[in-house]
């Protein structure tokens, strides 16, 4: 079977991989490059966690998550995944932290619950007055999105699939799997997949009672010098607790100290516009840490990247048939941690015609 994938963002690659592993024939299409900066699943790491708040459903399918991540480096020759742990900081009761310690608990996953001092005294970046307690989950950490986009570039190229990157798709005729690409040349296929994240609602308009598109930032900075051993030996950060739903991605393996929180999201019908950093931008989300970071106005921002991507309302995976055409768009960050699985569920769907059981798993629905 030929199929196009319109979008190599995790969803587009692993799509296509678990693709070319069935045997089909691939056209993978990129408006930017592989890994393209400006897509969702760009940057330079991503968090994987077990801990899910009140989505037992995701929690549950975390493991199938990690399974497929393992395959995926079992055909890469290489992981790029650091278990480095995952922590959550709960400054007042029922603050998204907490609410993800409970749902650990109610899942029946193991984790290390700490007292201020003590996690302060292991993570001194942290001020111990400030919050009521955090534990630790010692299953999890980074994802090194770039480098995974970089190799399975390579590993699909090595196994014969058409890629073409720096290639725009203007229209999209889902009934006949044809899509129109800036030179107007027409690329026809038994089976379409659109897999564009943000830009999905630029070929399918029709959707957007659906999707959502959403601008966010997030800012790497340089700790004090006395805080820079404390952090390069730091779990990731759930949730730091309180209000901003900020979370950390710790310096590691050449890769800086990102922080980013949830509450700086904004409405971007347009995702190719407001992608530089604002004045300020990189200033306004470190002061969000602060608390439960001491000495937060010590640390200096050295970049600040901006993303765009799509929300359900429910905040659920998407996926739906159209004619020839299968859409599918992931939720903000559950789209990174889950791709590997996404694309081999995907893969499968295509292969059986059941839209019925991909869309279940997707929304993590009892199946």
């Amino acid at each position: 079977m030929r199929v196009t994938i319109v979008g190599a963002g995790i969803a587009g690659l692993s799509t296509a991989w678990s693709l070319v592993k069935l045997g089909h024939d691939i056209t993978l299409i990129e408006q930017g490059s592989i890994p393209n900066p400006l897509a969702a699943s760009g940057d330079h790491h991503r968090m994987i966690r077990r801990a899910y708040g009140d989505a037992d459903g995701y929690a549950r399918t975390i493991a199938e998550a990690f399974d497929s991540w393992d395959l995926l480096w079992n055909d890469l020759g290489v992981s790029h995944y650091e278990n480095c742990g995952v922590l959550g900081i709960s400054q007042f009761a029922d603050d998204g932290a907490e609410r993800f310690r409970i749902g650990l608990e109610r899942m029946g996953f193991e984790y290390e619950r700490l007292e201020p001092r003590e996690a302060a005294a292991r993570y001194p970046f942290l001020d111990p007055g400030t919050f009521r307690y955090a534990y630790l989950d010692r299953d999890g950490g980074a994802l090194f999105s770039e480098r995974i986009a970089h190799d399975m570039k390579a590993w699909l190229r090595m196994r014969g699939a058409d890629i073409r990157m720096h290639t725009k798709v203007l229209t999209v005729d889902p009934h006949s799997a044809c899509v129109r690409i800036d030179d107007d040349t027409i690329v026809r296929a038994d089976r379409l997949v659109v897999a564009a994240g943000a830009w999905t609602l630029q070929l399918l308009p029709t959707l957007a009672g659906d999707l959502t598109t959403y601008r966010n930032a997030v800012a790497y900075l340089d700790p004090p010098a006395d805080l820079q051993d404390a952090w390069s030996n730091a779990p990731a950060i759930v949730d730091i607790g309180g209000h901003s739903d900020g979370y950390v991605l710790p310096p590691m393996d050449g890769v800086g100290l990102k922080f980013g929180a949830g509450m700086c999201k904004s409405n971007a019908p347009d995702p190719d516009a407001d992608r530089a950093a604002r004045a300020g931008e990189g200033d306004q989300l470190r002061r969000l840490f602060a608390p439960p970071f001491n000495r937060i106005d010590d640390y200096t921002v050295t970049e600040v990247k901006t993303c765009a991507y799509t929300f359900t309302r429910d905040r659920r995976f998407f996926s739906k048939r159209l004619g020839k055409t299968l859409v599918v768009s992931a939720c903000s960050g559950h789209g990174y941690k889950f791709g590997a699985a996404v694309g081999r569920r995907v893969a499968e769907a295509l292969d059986t015609d059941d839209d019925t059981m991909l869309a279940r798993w997707l929304r993590a629905e009892t199946v």
